[in-house]
């Protein structure tokens, strides 16, 4: 494409001042010189900035360890810089702090959210012998731990390393312009070069010629193919961003049509990502509200998500918790507590059987088959009931996945929770392959398995656990309301939270790539019409410049339709709350 503009524009602006130095009389083209590389540096200029990248995503990931430990030396605790830790170190972590470097649990109980790793909504219970990692977040409890893995061998380093690797390893589109342009260019200079000999042999006329030999080169320059790609992607990415869908390069934009296989995160993907009541299994003698209220209140003094969820719930329906006392937390088991005179306990259903209470293992096992967590109340006289909570799927995911299939996509569910929660949320979304209990290194790893077979792979997640399986995905969608280093790791970024923006996406790269493939047609079709005429002379420069001028024109009017694209209409009101 260059070979042509550097030709046109030379020959154009050499003629033009040969007529002009030597007085001939003929017309001159000076400012389609300068028209035509202003356009063609502008079309440069778009595609460089649009390829431009940051390192935020590795600095982001980086500042989630934190900076120094409570190290336990010579019988004291001393708070020691993190990067000064060695393997065997004793530490102590203590509520809401985050855990400095990897390690293995000595004593204490608490719950550590490790979202950002494994992309488990829910904070896993940690007791002597777990297992701990970097820049996770402890709980309400205190843990005292033994450092395994510190430096470039956490978790979190090897994460980081995997989106070095995967950004580095992406190889850029090779446009269909420019393979046009490999075949037509050589046959215009043959056709201009064929045009000069075959005219000054055949009338004698050097002028003549040179006129004919510039007509056939100012048609053909590929001012409207320079500007084919640009203008396209520009109104698209523009019409896009008005439907909260951010693409980082051109290159994403145009690979998202040709995606065959989509995988997509669970936590806070295709669910809400935050804990929340779905199912309310009340005892006959109490009502789903007076049942609810007595879980609010027993909550009202824990800082544990479950109960976080419990207390929304509550608010959501306007009930007020009761005053109580005697609150006693049992860390990982429930809560206890008296309501007017007499005693309730809030907790696991294995804790309060191991109280002799008796449970009915019928609702627990419907409520458990999927793949929910099961909370159980009792009173002084047994069971009162049981609340389910569970990462709750988006309105909108269902409609999205019908539509991916209803595109030929193949959908994949990549998650890192357990497969009985991953099974339970992949059917109910309509997605028939499902892999849990994946790590991030395993993620990345699946995606190249995939790439490895023949597929386009695309990638829709939201957390830092997703960040290596972005980066190494053909192209990476990532949910607004996500992590930073999500958003820095992916092509795209999903503002509306919401995977049928996923779908939008790649139906305006379809869009915006149909309007690519017509303005190449426009581009060409007055070069395949305009130098054979051009050629055998009868098409002045003069007329050839209007036909490119309007060549351009056509592009980009044509580009402009685009901004006629609409994005699918989105549900608004959630699915109901069983028993209610």
């Amino acid at each position: 494409m260059d070979v042509l503009v550097a030709l046109g524009t030379s020959m154009a602006y050499l003629y033009s001042t040969a007529v002009t130095v030597l007085g001939l009389g003929e017309h001159v083209y000076f400012e389609a010189s300068a028209s035509i590389i202003t356009l063609v540096l502008l079309g440069k200029l778009l595609e460089a900035r649009a390829k431009s990248k940051t390192s935020g995503a590795i600095e982001a990931l980086m500042k989630l360890q934190p900076k120094t430990a409570h190290v336990e030396q010579d019988g004291d605790v001393k708070d020691i810089e993190v990067a000064r830790m060695k393997v065997g170190d004793v530490f102590i972590v203590r509520p809401g702090e985050s855990i400095p470097v990897d390690g293995r649990v000595l004593s204490g109980t608490s719950s550590v959210n490790e979202s950002m790793l494994t992309g488990e909504s829910l904070p896993l219970l940690k007791e002597a012998n777990a297992k701990v990692f970097a820049a996770t977040l402890n709980g309400m409890g205190m843990l005292r731990c033994k450092a395994v893995g510190v430096g470039s061998h956490t978790a979190l380093a090897h994460i980081v390393r995997l989106v070095e690797a995967a950004q580095g390893s992406k190889a850029p589109i090779q446009r269909l312009a420019d393979r046009i342009s490999g075949i037509f260019v050589p046959v215009v200079v043959g056709i201009a070069v064929l045009t000069f000999v075959g005219w000054w042999l055949f009338s004698g006329e050097f002028t003549q010629a040179l006129i004919n030999a510039v007509a056939v080169l100012v048609i053909a320059c590929p001012c409207a193919l320079g500007l084919g790609t640009p203008t396209a992607i520009m109104v698209g990415t523009g019409r896009g961003a008005q439907a909260g869908i951010l693409v980082k390069n051109a290159q994403a934009l145009e690979r998202a049509q040709k995606i065959t296989t989509l995988v997509v995160d669970k936590t806070g993907t295709l669910t809400e990502g935050r804990p929340a009541v779905t199912d309310l299994v009340p005892a006959a003698s109490l009502s789903p509200q007076e049942f609810l209220k007595l879980a609010a209140t027993l909550e009202q003094g824990s800082e544990h998500p479950l109960s976080r969820a419990i207390l929304d719930k509550a608010a959501e329906a306007g009930i007020q918790p009761s005053a109580l006392r005697d609150f006693r937390a049992e860390p990982g088991q429930g809560v206890s507590a008296r309501i007017g005179d007499e005693p309730y306990r809030l907790g696991s259903p294995g804790w309060l059987e191991s109280l002799g209470i008796p449970l009915d293992q019928d609702a627990l096992a419907n409520l458990r088959r999927s793949g929910k967590t099961v909370v159980a109340l009792a009173g002084q006289g047994g069971a009162l009931g049981y609340l389910a909570i569970a990462d709750r799927l988006r309105p909108s995911s269902r409609q999205a996945v019908a539509k991916l299939h209803g595109l030929g996509i193949h959908v994949i569910m990549l998650t890192g929770d357990n497969a009985a929660t991953a099974e339970a949320i992949a059917r109910d979304a309509g997605i028939r392959q499902f892999i849990a209990d994946v790590l991030p290194q395993e993620k990345a790893a699946k995606i190249r398995e995939l790439q490895a077979g023949g597929r386009v792979v695309g990638m829709v997640g939201d957390g830092i656990n997703d960040a290596p399986a972005l980066a190494a995905a053909d192209v990476s969608f990532a949910i607004g309301a996500g992590s930073d280093i999500a958003l820095e790791a992916a092509d795209v970024t999903l503002m509306n939270s919401d995977l049928l923006t996923a779908v939008d996406a790649i139906a305006l790269s379809k869009a915006t790539l149909a309007k690519i493939k017509q303005n190449l047609f426009f581009a060409f079709i007055y070069n395949i019409l305009g130098i054979p005429l051009a050629a055998v002379g009868m098409l002045n420069p003069v007329i050839a410049g209007a036909a490119m001028a309007m060549s351009s024109v056509s592009v980009v009017t044509n580009s402009l339709l685009l901004r006629r694209w609409q994005p699918e209409p989105k549900p608004l009101q959630p699915p109901p709350l069983k028993g209610e």
